[in-house]
């Protein structure tokens, strides 16, 4: 059992998730010490609600803390914060310290951060969520983990208080892999979910009826349920923006690439939200690529 009020919890980056699961553990008893974001009113706004501090270094979030999560953007931001040529980047205070990586990332990025970090003598864990920010909030993430079994079991109390559902997917990469496929289907059925809208608009359907007949037939969806109003209300508040989709997106093909499969669909989204970041709105949320497909709005 984790005593929670031995823990002493850092985070690097608190943008919409990292933000809400920083104050999820607070609320349910960890001591949240030290927060880092190159936002530094973001760092500010949360340290304070935690009553933690802003470290104005990496290194300083490594040395205050024992376990550290980190909720990044990219394959860049993670590379940057675990840099080698940085003598103040988290590996300064690596030694006996566990990396929570919460960030959708290439699987080589997650395998570069555990033996970087393993070579200092910490543990690294991925630990990929497909939820949002509600969810965050209230500790109910879907989390699938990869690295080693012996560090996903010491990280397993912290990460339950965070998840309504926690899966070990395999060794680091594993879990970023499912990730990538995870949102590449989801991305896929917004964009058609976008394009069935779109074209039921131009028919002159009523959208409520067509949105209806969707959620009790074949064309019924998850996507459906979370970005169909929005998509008809033009209603784009971002809980997983356009920006992350396309990078996402991007990730999945990649991998498709690597191992020879040509897969279409997925191009062929990844094309959309490339193009809707293009002009402007990858800060959208993702049910923006609506936005494309209608015929009065593009």
């Amino acid at each position: 059992m984790m005593n929670k009020k031995a823990e002493r919890i850092g985070f690097v980056g608190v943008g919409l998730m990292g933000a809400n699961m920083a104050l999820r553990l607070d609320e349910v008893g960890y001591q949240v010490v030290s927060v880092f974001d190159t936002d530094l009113k973001k760092a500010e706004s949360v340290a304070r609600q935690v009553q933690g501090e802003v470290a104005p270094t990496l290194a300083r979030v490594a040395e205050s803390s024992n376990i550290i999560l980190t909720v990044v953007t990219d394959d860049h931001a993670m590379r940057e914060i675990f840099s080698e040529k940085n003598r103040e980047s988290l590996l300064s205070g690596a030694k006996g310290r566990l990396f929570v990586n919460c960030a959708t990332l290439s699987p080589q990025v997650h395998l570069e951060i555990e033996e970087q970090v393993e070579a200092r003598g910490g543990q690294a864990l991925e630990a990929c969520m497909a939820s949002s920010i509600d969810q965050a909030r209230a500790g109910t993430l879907y989390l699938m983990c990869g690295g080693k079994q012996e560090v996903f079991e010491r990280a397993t109390p912290l990460l339950e208080d965070l998840s309504a559902k926690l899966r070990y997917i395999g060794l680091a990469g594993q879990a970023s892999k499912m990730k990538a496929l995870v949102n590449m289907v989801m991305n896929i059925n917004t964009a058609g979910l976008a394009e069935g809208l779109g074209l039921g608009a131009a028919l002159g359907l009523d959208l409520g009826m067509v949105r209806e007949v969707f959620s009790q037939t074949g064309a019924a969806s998850r996507v459906l349920e979370t970005d169909g109003a929005d998509m008809q209300n033009r209603d784009h508040e971002c809980y997983f923006s356009a920006a992350h989709a396309a990078k996402d997106s991007g990730i999945a093909y990649g991998l498709a690439e690597s191992v020879g499969l040509t897969l279409p669909l997925a191009k062929a989204t990844l094309e959309q939200y490339q193009r809707l970041v293009k002009l402007g709105k990858g800060e959208l949320d993702k049910s923006g690529i609506a936005e494309l497909t209608f015929k009065d709005r593009s």
